[in-house]
């Protein structure tokens, strides 16, 4: 079922709407409702976010935001930790239990899957995405997509496009030629909507090469419907409305949350006046039709197995934890060893990330208890020292004092390490790579008092390991949902053998990341002048050291890689390149190894990173066993974005086939000529050197012009209220926004919602301030008062005259 099977009963009842009607079908009637029509016997639909996970708000209970009053439901593995799993099977699994639990709760739309890149480590919200890569991002999307789709529930992927980080978001303005675009930060959405067709697409906040995501005619109408047959509904990120007339004539269709009705009178005036031509109203109201009929098709029902679900999160836990280092193969540890457990994460675990995608877990249990219960029940004893604060990690020299002793007195330690969840969220980016101070201290004296020192770690995304040296073994848990303690008791005892694999590189440094030459450098514009060299694609082109390479993970067994066939069926790629290689497990235990292939042209005419993921497999296999691994490529496995043409191009060259575990570890590499598209004349091959990042000029010739950065003065509906906060009149306004938000996120004693909702206030542009006062700040009201924090008095005097 989609929305689009409603067409012709969505058509006969917009015919029956009036003018009225048809305007206030397109934004929300709720902070999570869309407008019923009562009249026409159209119910009303609920959304409510869900990338891992449901956040049905408890409105009896709550808040508008919800990030605190929802009710309970199964928390599984944020997108970093499933991504790890590169599992897409796993990934459906996923998204059909948490349809399931939406069936139950009544919301009729998950919001989410996210798929944006991680261009930087230092994005807030990058637990929320999938990967540095397009093509995992893509896979993944997909089986996230199809699993929740499969049962009569509806997705928004999402944030459609280009929005990398927190910092600005409302406002930015992302500047990116149109080749990257195309190879990096389009393809996620791309194969999602050509594959799974998401019922719904959710643009971002920012602004890409001076225009709004939602008001983009070229993002949103020639490229995902035109170009790739998007044939759902387009919603608003919340708040990221800009112009809702220009939304409208763009193609997006609805705006989210409800503005009270703010923008209806807008809209009626446009069609009134012919700046909105009614076809376009027609064709927004008809997709919000569609989508209710939709969501109404698929009633509320069902109960939830929370304790299937539960299991289904630790097998999801495991199977996206990523073991990082094992010498001596320190681990599995012996349970009847005297194991000493250390890091406050043990008793109050961090397993989600903090703002819209907030589980109200419905269980969840601790670390401490969970390896306690395991090793006493096998005759150890377990001991245990807090190492640091979970919330704040402050410097407590104390702390590390009582587990230095307690290590020392231990056979064996275990440190669970990480990021705070103040450290990464989303709402602002973070600043450094660094994990606390306290916790990098604590890791040190530890292992220098125990060298049989594992650490497991709990964090969002990349972090520098300065003690990497002086630990035996490291395990990176990601976020792992509720069911983390469990998982991570298989892991550390052998129950369960680690087979995630990273799907984003960790650098050495943060200045070894090309991105961080323009990473909020400025408040309102981000130049992507690193083009392509995102992730590992920057990283294996000009031969860099990493911490830790993309695609890498150990296991407790060991593969072999046998000689690999490659099939090319078509030269000029008509038909898939088949890669076939066999794998064997030649250890002691059973493991899953996860297959990649790589894709390097040779003699291109334009600048082509060293290697390309297109292609990947998980195989599972017995001590001895071996599979053969068939991978598929097709043709635009080869291609690369033409720019000129303005098409998608494959070049009559060589093509190397890297057969490996990782992007950096290759066992095998085949070669292939391929003829080419028909007709094209091979241009001269590209021998210049390609600049790690580019200046005006250079970003000139691919096309994009770099733009000034906007000035904050003088002061507009998009300043922010952190550009108003100095004035006079910007303080009480500022003041008075603060206060609404406190009482909306009940701050009090959490650090987390506290430092979020300063940094939403401060990036919250006054015409969102607008449309978030439901009516109460009109147009001439918000005029006159930016008229006044400008000194414009003329103005100011014929607003009160028109009133």
């Amino acid at each position: 079922m989609h929305p689009i099977d409603f067409a012709e009963q969505a058509r006969v009842l917009v015919r029956q709407m009036t003018q009225q009607e048809r305007v206030s079908v397109l934004s929300g009637s709720t902070f999570w409702d869309l407008q019923p029509v009562d009249r026409l016997g159209l119910d009303t639909i609920k959304v409510s976010d869900g990338p891992h996970g449901m956040r049905r708000q408890d409105t009896s209970q709550g808040t508008v935001l919800g990030l605190t009053d929802s009710l309970p439901a199964t928390c599984f593995p944020t997108s970093v930790t499933m991504a790890s799993s590169w599992d897409d099977a796993l990934v459906r699994d996923v998204g059909e239990a948490i349809a399931v639990e939406a069936k139950a709760q009544g919301v009729s739309v998950v919001l989410g899957p996210g798929v944006n890149i991680k261009r930087s480590p230092l994005c807030g919200r990058n637990f929320e995405y999938f990967s540095e890569d397009p093509f995992l991002s893509g896979r993944l999307a997909v089986a996230f997509i199809n699993g929740v789709q499969a049962q009569g529930i509806g997705t928004s992927i999402k944030h459609f496009a280009v929005n990398n980080q927190e910092d600005n978001r409302m406002v930015i303005d992302t500047l990116v030629d149109e080749r990257t675009m195309r190879e990096i930060y389009f393809p996620a959405f791309e194969m999602a909507v050509k594959q799974s067709q998401p019922w719904t697409v959710m643009h971002a906040y920012n602004r890409v090469n001076g225009v709004y995501c939602g008001e983009n005619r070229w993002l949103l109408d020639q490229v995902l419907r035109q170009e790739w047959g998007f044939e759902g509904l387009l919603v608003s990120d919340w708040g990221a409305t800009n112009s809702r007339a220009h939304a409208v004539r763009a193609g997006m269709d609805l705006e989210m949350p409800s503005s009270g009705g703010a923008h209806d009178g807008k809209l009626l005036a446009g069609l009134k006046s012919g700046a909105i031509p009614q076809v376009d109203l027609d064709r927004c109201a008809h997709r919000v039709v569609e989508l209710t009929l939709a969501g109404n098709a698929t009633k509320a029902s069902g109960e939830i197995d929370f304790d299937a679900h539960e299991a289904m999160a630790q097998r999801a836990a495991a199977e996206g934890a990523v073991l990082l280092k094992n010498y001596r193969a320190l681990l599995p540890f012996n349970p009847k060893k005297k194991l000493a457990v250390i890091g406050g994460f043990a008793e109050k675990p961090r397993f989600q990330g903090a703002g819209s995608s907030q589980v109200n877990a419905a269980k969840v249990d601790t670390p401490l208890d969970r390896i306690r219960a395991y090793v006493e029940e096998r005759g150890g004893k377990v001991t245990y020292a807090q190492g640091f604060d979970p919330d704040l990690a402050t410097a407590d020299p104390a702390l590390i004092a009582e587990a230095v002793e307690v290590a020392a007195q231990a056979d064996i330690v275990l440190v669970l390490g990480g990021l705070p969840a103040l450290f990464e969220s989303e709402g602002f980016d973070r600043t450094h790579l660094d994990m606390p101070d306290q916790i990098n201290q604590l890791i040190s004296a530890v292992a220098a008092a125990n060298t049989r020192t594992a650490v497991a770690l709990s964090n969002g995304s990349p972090v520098t390991m300065p003690w990497l040296d002086e630990v035996r073994a490291v395990l990176e848990l990601y976020l792992t949902g509720q069911a983390g303690a469990g998982a991570l008791t298989d892991l550390v005892f052998g129950e369960v053998c680690p087979s995630g694999k990273l799907a984003e590189t960790f650098p050495l440094e943060l200045d070894h990341v090309p991105a961080q030459v323009d990473f909020g450098e400025t408040a309102r514009r981000v130049v992507y002048r690193e083009g392509l060299n995102v992730g590992y694609r920057y990283f294996t082109t000009y031969d860099k050291p990493v911490l830790f390479p993309f695609g890498f993970g150990l296991s407790y067994t060991r593969f072999g890689y046998g000689k690999a066939k490659l099939d090319v069926p078509a030269a000029d790629l008509s038909k898939p390149v088949r890669v076939t290689v066999p794998i064997t497990n030649k250890g002691k235990v059973a493991g899953a190894e996860i297959v990649q292939v790589y894709v390097r042209q040779r003699g291109a005419s334009v600048f082509r990173p060293d290697r390309e993921l297109k292609g990947y497999a998980k195989v599972r296999l017995a001590p001895g066993e071996t599979s053969e691994v068939v991978i598929e490529l097709d043709k635009r496995a080869f291609s690369f974005w033409d720019n000129d043409a303005k098409k998608w191009r494959v070049e009559p060259t060589e093509f190397d086939i890297l057969i490996g575990e990782s992007a950096t570890t290759i066992h095998r590499t085949l070669s292939f000529t391929a003829q080419g598209d028909e007709g094209y004349n091979m241009r001269e091959a590209f021998s210049a050197v390609q600049p790690v990042t580019m200046d005006d000029a250079q970003l000139s010739a691919l096309g994009l012009t770099v733009t000034p950065v906007e000035s904050s003065r003088p002061f507009h509906r998009n300043s922010t209220l952190s550009d108003i906060r100095n004035h006079w009149l910007g303080k009480r306004v500022y003041a008075q926004a603060q206060t609404q938000m406190r009482a909306i996120l009940n701050p009090d004693d959490n650090p987390v919602l506290e430092k979020m909702g300063e940094s939403f206030l401060n990036h919250l542009p006054l015409r969102t301030l607008q449309t978030m006062s439901q009516g109460a700040l009109t147009d001439s009201r918000l005029d006159t008062m930016i008229a006044v924090m400008n000194g414009h008095w003329i103005k100011v005097l014929r607003g009160f005259l028109k009133r």
